[in-house]
């Protein structure tokens, strides 16, 4: 039996280019995780020192906040805007609208890294001023800007980087592994590719064990043993995730509100003087402070994990205060996210929600307030249970976190069709007309390069 030499070596050089690509590219993505990890860790870091600033100077000077929080945001309006566009708001809408453009060049004022250089520095202007935004989201558009740039500089050109980048934000950024890949799937994605999961696993363990190693193996809020048996205490569940959805539903309209432009003369205020508009909201912030005792500034993670772990005095009035403030902080433009403040104001809610449940534990009422809040802001119910449960590292509430979810998410949804990620994203997407589905740029992108 004759072989052909020549054809057997093509096809064995065929393979091993094929091997080599696709080990180029898990190779990409584990550096981009790595880095992801890295610039997570960092702005962690940052937000605490910023935040611990403020909160020393207001405890000097109890009424600074009235100047320096308006000047503050007029100050991050004015570098969002001019010089770090799409950098405003949480980000996460941003990431989301890339992965819904087709064409590279379109996607990177988005997703690039100026704007994630520009998204570090703001937001941690605007938690030096005292505002009530977090890190997280922003560590989401990082992660998505700098696998981005990864991305460019390879072969691969596809969503597929983005949406590892932001996976791999979440992941680093609260520690939760498992919810950084729910949260990709979910409500970054909206769908499931099996030919990159496996790449965007590889990113977000990069990412983890990055984070990890710079800042040691924790939960976000610390171990907790609380449980909700069956009994009346479902009932606190029931009326809990009603009204942590209903809140959620009502956050996302203050914002698409005022995100769109507002109506009628306010509208037309608001888009002839940003700067100053910017600078009233954050006076509305510095109010709603002194009525608060500082505790509405910042991210408000300290004062959640006060609730969920009973420690501490239960301050009934810290969630409208930390809801209206977190509501103005958005509304502003300026650079932050609202994952950490919404549960806070989650954890805040159960801390009201306690006068009327005296017999259910506060630990376990405040992970179900959490959970519902957060679900009925972001409407993704999967990750907002998984998020928590893997934050505190309890797995006995996994079925009333389910639960409270599902309910919130079907109570917010009574307010807002959609969550406020998706529905602030269409601001940054081109015209229906113009725009090929995610899911066609996603098989153009895929067809024919190996996994």
């Amino acid at each position: 039996m004759r072989v052909n030499t020549r054809r057997y070596g093509a096809h064995i050089g065929l393979r091993a280019r094929l091997a080599l690509r696709r080990w180029s590219r898990r190779a990409v993505f584990l550096l981009g995780g790595i880095a992801v990890g890295g610039a997570a860790v960092s702005m962690a870091k940052l937000a605490d020192r910023a935040q611990a600033a403020f909160l020393w100077l207001i405890d000097q000077f109890p009424y600074i906040g009235l100047a320096v929080t308006p000047l503050g945001f007029g100050l991050a309006s004015v570098l969002a805007r001019d010089c770090f566009p799409n950098s405003q708001g949480s980000g996460i809408p941003q990431a989301i609208a890339a992965l819904h453009i087709a064409e590279q060049e379109r996607r990177a004022p988005l997703v690039s890294l100026r704007v994630a250089g520009g998204k570090i520095v703001v937001m941690t202007l605007g938690l030096l001023c005292g505002a009530s935004i977090g890190r997280e989201g922003p560590t989401v558009q990082v992660g998505a800007a700098i696998m981005f740039a990864l991305g460019r500089f390879s072969p691969y050109r596809q969503a597929g980087f983005l949406l590892a980048g932001a996976a791999a934000g979440v992941a680093a950024a609260f520690n939760t592994p498992l919810a950084g890949i729910v949260f990709g799937i979910e409500e970054m994605s909206r769908s499931f590719e099996s030919r990159t999961s496996g790449l965007i696993i590889g990113a977000v363990i990069a990412a983890g064990l990055t984070a990890m190693s710079l800042l040691g193996d924790y939960s976000y809020f610390g171990t907790t043993n609380a449980t909700l048996p069956l009994g009346e205490s479902w009932v606190a569940i029931l009326v809990c995730a009603i009204a942590g959805g209903l809140m959620g539903g009502l956050f996302i309209r203050i914002v698409a509100l005022f995100a769109g432009g507002a109506p009628g003369g306010l509208g037309r205020v608001i888009r002839s003087y940003p700067i100053l508009f910017a600078m009233i909201c954050g006076l509305g912030v510095a109010i709603c402070g002194l009525h608060g005792d500082a505790s509405v500034f910042g991210t408000g993670y300290s004062q959640a994990r006060q609730v969920v772990h009973a420690d501490g005095p239960v301050d009934y009035w810290f969630a409208p205060l930390k809801f209206a403030a977190t509501a103005i902080s958005a509304i502003s433009g300026i650079p932050g996210g609202v994952f950490s403040p919404s549960l806070a104001v989650g954890a805040g809610l159960a801390s009201a929600l306690s006068l009327l449940f005296h017999s259910v534990p506060l630990g376990a009422l405040a992970l179900v307030g959490m959970v519902s809040y957060l679900a009925g802001v972001v409407q993704a119910p999967i990750t907002s249970f998984v998020i928590v449960s893997e934050m505190t590292n309890d797995h006995a509430m996994i079925i009333p976190l389910m639960a409270a979810a599902l309910i919130a998410d079907g109570a917010s949804k009574l307010l807002s069709r959609e969550g406020l990620y998706h529905l602030l994203s269409k601001n940054f997407r081109p015209p229906p007309g113009e725009a090929r589905s995610q899911a066609a740029d996603q098989r153009a992108g895929l067809e024919g390069t190996p996994a």
